[in-house]
């Protein structure tokens, strides 16, 4: 496996907080933040250590081996400093396929729940 994009942001709630919404998804139905596109699947959590880390499966039918790894620690200054990381086993993907992966992951992370967090 590859690592073929991470990104790191902070997130307004703390590490356990992060850790319930991405192995629970849908845990506030008030609260959606995994909007899924008609190309994309649920995740199933395939490891995870609580609060720390937490590995996803792929979100991509097309892409089965992609894993989404979510590192989970508690920042400084509040909140989790969360960083995840797509890592992919097929070979020559072309620039565009892997932007559109890193730019859904960094949209339903860094924006959706982000959000849901109040921020």
């Amino acid at each position: 496996m590859h690592p073929i994009g991470s990104r790191k942001r902070n997130q307004p709630a703390p590490p356990q907080a992060v850790y319930a919404a991405l192995t629970n998804p849908d845990r506030d139905p008030s609260r959606p933040w995994l909007i899924l596109l008609s190309d994309e699947q649920r995740p199933i959590t395939l490891e995870d250590n609580d609060p720390d880390l937490v590995i996803w499966s792929s979100l991509w039918p097309k892409h089965p081996t992609a894993r989404i790894r979510f590192d989970l620690p508690a920042a400084g200054r509040g909140g989790t400093d969360l960083r995840w990381t797509l890592y992919i086993d097929t070979p020559n993907l072309d620039d565009s396929t892997v932007g559109h992966l890193r730019y859904r992951l960094n949209t339903l992370i860094n924006a959706n729940l982000r959000f849901s967090f109040g921020q």
